[in-house]
């Protein structure tokens, strides 16, 4: 390929002047792997891969400062590289952001420029494409090839991965270019990301698509997603995104999982990443309960909407959990509830229910399933009023032909087993097909299930 053609496709002037081939993603890949074969050779290795051996290895100074937003690598003296971090972000998104510096060393103008990420100003033509690379060089030095076999049989989901990324401490976008290598499952990893004339309209572009060793499709990198496209929905960091849809070329239908993730350098909007699975994976998805990061207030997906929660069966003002979030953004919920409270009181028991419009596809329905509120020895949750509930929200969804969204409800104060109540969901709402999402704020760690069964209901 000639070098005009290559540079109609890449227009950064760093990464122009590593092409050996059209694909400078395979390029980055290829010269990561000859680093780690050379530093394997002194002696480095793993699990885990540390980074800071790594630069020793490769006579690049690391230091840290807190006057550093994340890391920076810059030239002292003769042509030495020096590489600042800020040592007050987490384990994995250190040595994230150190092997991610490395990766500019594979750049012969390195030294020209101090590279620092997460600065806004001054980014030049392209100069997400070099920090693209840089990430996937990253993902090489903290999971080189040949390392984590045990990853081949992981299960291809973006839950699992999150929680994989905290055993094996990397990133999420490390690991995911890890699995892709070595799965035998037909799939494919993608990153993408608004570029061009942005705001929330611009539509997504494919960063890259990179294919398991079964799967055959790929879609060239720049292509437009659809609009509006799942990954749309992560709108903040950490946000996930699950769902069908038909991309282009020869792609076709396909599920989409996908989390969102810090943006490029210079740029406002989250890019995302996650997975690609053939259409035919569809069935194991559909009347499953959705889990997806986020903020249960602000719904998911088109069509008519109906968010649900729990409240107790004595307080009639909300203080504090779910009730106190839908009462602060939509204040006439609780006036309107407070005013169904002192006019039908014989109906505040458990097991009866509530509702509010805020618009015509969104309705809020409050489920009385808690008796009592504050401190209690034992769970203060009550299951067949829970039920009795559900059953109710199954006959409005159906008759509006909605969804449903709700937090994790009743595993908060109420003290409530998730394994109690998703089985209540699954037989109440999701046998009739009902779509059910489950939201857990994206700084909440992972559920502990536990079973409380002493305490279900009759």
């Amino acid at each position: 390929m000639s070098a005009q053609t290559r540079q109609n496709q890449w227009t950064n002037s760093s990464v122009l002047r590593i092409l050996k081939t059209s694909d400078a993603i395979e390029d980055i890949r290829s010269m990561s792997r000859e680093v780690v074969f050379s530093a394997m050779q002194k002696g480095w290795g793993g699990p885990p891969f540390d980074p800071f051996a790594l630069a020793d290895i490769l006579k690049v100074r690391v230091t840290a400062s807190e006057n550093v937003l994340d890391a920076r690598i810059l030239a002292r003296g003769e042509g030495n590289l020096v590489i600042e971090f800020n040592p007050n972000q987490p384990k994995a998104r250190i040595n994230y952001s150190i092997a991610h510096e490395l990766a500019h060393t594979l750049f012969p103008d390195c030294a020209d420029h101090i590279r620092e990420r997460q600065r806004m100003p001054g980014i030049g033509s392209g100069e997400w494409e070099l920090e693209m690379l840089c990430n996937i060089g990253a993902a090489e030095f903290l999971m080189p090839i040949g390392s984590f076999p045990d990853l081949a049989e992981t299960s291809l989901n973006i839950d699992t991965i999150l929680n994989l990324r905290k055993k094996y401490e990397v990133l999420t976008e490390a690991l995911l270019l890890r699995v892709v290598k070595i799965a035998e499952e037909i799939f494919a990893v993608f990153s993408c990301s608004k570029r061009g004339d942005l705001n929330k309209n611009s539509p997504y572009c494919l960063d890259y698509m990179i294919p398991s060793k079964t799967y055959l499709k790929t879609m060239p990198r720049g292509t437009r997603l659809p609009q509006p496209s799942i990954v749309s929905e992560c709108t903040a960091i950490g946000f996930t995104a699950k769902g069908e849809e038909t991309w282009r070329h020869n792609i076709g239908r396909v599920h989409i999982e996908c989390v969102g993730l810090p943006p490029y350098t210079g740029y406002q909007y989250p890019r995302a990443v996650g997975l690609i699975l053939p259409h035919k994976h569809e069935s194991s998805y559909v009347n499953k309960i959705r889990y997806l990061k986020g903020d249960a207030t602000k719904t998911r997906g088109s069509g008519k909407k109906i968010i649900a929660f729990i409240i107790n069966d004595k307080g009639r003002s909300w203080g504090a959990g779910f009730a106190h979030t839908v009462q602060k953004k939509w204040p006439f919920v609780l006036d309107e509830f407070q005013h169904w409270v002192e006019h039908n009181r014989s109906e505040f028991t458990l097991g009866n229910v509530h509702s509010s419009m805020i618009e015509p596809d969104l309705m809020i329905f409050k489920m009385v399933a808690q008796h009592g509120y504050g401190e209690s020895p034992m769970p203060r949750i009550r299951y067949g009023a829970l039920e009795a509930c559900l059953r109710k929200l199954a006959e409005e969804a159906m008759t509006q032909r909605a969804s449903v969204h709700m937090p994790r409800i009743g595993c908060g104060q109420a003290g409530g087993s998730w394994w109690v109540i998703s089985e209540l969901l699954e037989d109440i709402l999701l046998k009739k097909g009902i779509k059910v999402t489950v939201y857990d704020l994206p700084k909440a760690g992972p559920k502990k299930m536990t079973r409380q069964l002493s305490f279900v209901e009759s």
